[in-house]
């Protein structure tokens, strides 16, 4: 384990840099700039930068650690994600871009209406909030436990010390400089994960990649076998499509750095180059956990697995003090490179879906740094009650799990709107979008007795988001609204 002195000099050295870009990158700090980087982002960066975005630190310790049990059959969902991303680079973002919005939940109020708008945006809300404190919560637990404890400050001050940082760098650029520090972000996550493929490697002796795998591990890949398992091939597939919509194309965290470039043409190649860029990056993961894997069998190392395997092993101290700072580097690349674009989305959608300042120049300003703010304060409360309630499960299952409840009745109302003419009752579409995620929390709980053992995973989001479908169908009409835009 490296001293204390060492972390805190990389913390500090790393959060610099990234306090630099944002002092070069802020501009003129206005909410255009904040928002929206007055839409002047090169798509080349914005594709690069998404990739530690999307991948977070929950990728970053969870994949890697879900090779034993999981083997390689997470690949199959990843597989999904492509044709999901196809679908919003072709099918959402020339709706985004030919309405101009700020916050993608505008879609919806000129749709369905008012009501339909303040849920959607809602339920972002609660997703991103949950989503992004799950995230840093888990990089604040490994702080702690790599050093904060040694210093004997509570897990409470380093949640604090983590919000106020990401704070510090993000309360002025907004999305401008977002998309710079998430360039420098995935350059160290993705610099650290090759390093440690081939320190790894090389430490193992392996002479190929092929003699790497089955060695004490069953490594599949494609299960088209039972169904029922959600190794299945099409669950598993499927299931990555419908969650690279909702929780890309319908997340206004993800949209938001594809609406800051110029034109639709540089966001969809963007889209596209980041889909299939992305297929590899995860295969990488999946593959250092395998390595990681066999380096404790190896080398007789005591590991628990799952989200603690990476730590663990780089902890043991065997493998080099490089390799412990590029993990650090690595680590709080991945996390943070996720929890400061949540907490820019997030800001958007208050002030431009709740508070409405778009079209208020007035303290406009002033407002939007009041809701920056208020926001970073919320993450801070959220991560303690996560610290609290943790029953130490797989936190990417936690999120998927999350996302299955939130992201449902968003995904049943962008496609509602999209693939129907009918008009909704507005006003009942609050009480739809809360009886939806609670039938599928029901169906869940009694699905094997209901359906002969068969068991939901990750793809309760289509069940949620087809029940939510099926509802807005009920309380709607025929005749096109007319606030529909396609």
């Amino acid at each position: 384990m490296l001293s204390p002195i060492l972390i805190i000099s990389i913390l500090v050295i790393y959060f610099s840099v990234l306090i630099l870009i944002a002092k070069i990158t802020q501009g003129n700090a206005s909410n255009e700039s904040f928002f929206l980087g007055q839409r002047k982002s090169p798509w080349y960066i914005v594709a690069y930068g998404m990739i530690g975005a999307t991948l977070s630190g929950v990728t970053f310790l969870s994949v890697p650690g879900m090779v034993k049990d999981g083997e390689f059959f997470y690949m199959q969902m990843v597989l999904g994600y492509v044709p999901g991303y196809l679908f919003v680079s072709f099918v959402l973002m020339p709706i985004y871009y030919k309405m101009r919005v700020y916050s993608i939940y505008e879609y919806l109020h000129h749709r369905f209406g008012y009501y339909a708008n303040k849920c959607g945006a809602g339920y972002f809300f609660l997703s991103r909030l949950l989503g992004a404190s799950v995230r840093l919560y888990l990089v604040a637990l490994v702080l702690q436990e790599l050093l904060f404890n040694q210093l004997a400050i509570p897990f409470f001050i380093t949640t604090l010390i983590t919000i106020f940082l990401i704070w510090l760098y993000t309360y002025k650029g907004g999305i401008k400089t977002i998309i710079w520090t998430d360039t420098l972000q995935t350059t160290f996550m993705l610099a650290t994960v090759c390093v440690c493929v081939l320190i790894l490697f090389q430490a193992l002796d392996f002479s190929s990649i092929t003699d790497s795998l089955n060695q004490n591990l069953d490594l599949g890949i494609f299960s088209f076998s039972e169904f029922n398992n959600f190794n299945n091939f099409f669950r598993s597939f499927f299931s990555g499509m419908f969650i690279a919509i909702a929780m890309t194309g319908l997340d206004q965290d993800m949209m938001q750095k594809n609406l800051s470039c110029p034109n639709i043409y540089d966001a969809q190649k963007n889209m596209v180059i980041f889909s299939i860029v992305l297929v590899f990056v995860n295969l990488l993961f999946l593959y250092l956990g395998a390595l990681l894997y066999e380096y404790a069998f190896k080398y007789n190392i005591g590991i628990d697995g799952g989200d603690y395997l990476f730590v663990q092993v780089v902890n043991s101290g065997d493998l080099g003090v490089m390799v412990f700072v590029l993990f650090l580097l690595g680590l709080m690349s991945a996390a943070y490179s996720s929890a400061d674009s949540a907490l820019t989305s997030l800001t958007t959608s208050f002030c431009i879906d709740f508070l409405e300042i778009k079209n208020k120049k007035p303290d406009s300003l002033t407002t939007r740094k009041s809701v920056h703010l208020f926001i970073s304060f919320l993450l801070f409360c959220v991560i303690l009650l996560v610290n609290h309630f943790n029953n130490d499960s797989s936190i990417i299952n936690v999120l998927f799990a999350i996302a299955g409840y939130t992201y449902g009745p968003l995904l049943g109302l962008f496609m509602f709107g999209l693939f129907t003419k009918r008009k909704v009752v507005d006003r009942y579409v609050p009480l739809i979008v809360l009886v939806s995620p609670l039938l599928s929390y029901i169906l869940s709980k009694y699905d094997k007795i209901l359906l002969n053992g068969f068991n939901f995973s990750h793809d309760l989001i289509i069940i949620n988001g087809g029940i939510t479908f099926l509802f807005l169908y009920v309380f709607s009409k025929n005749g096109q609204s007319s606030n529909r835009v396609v």
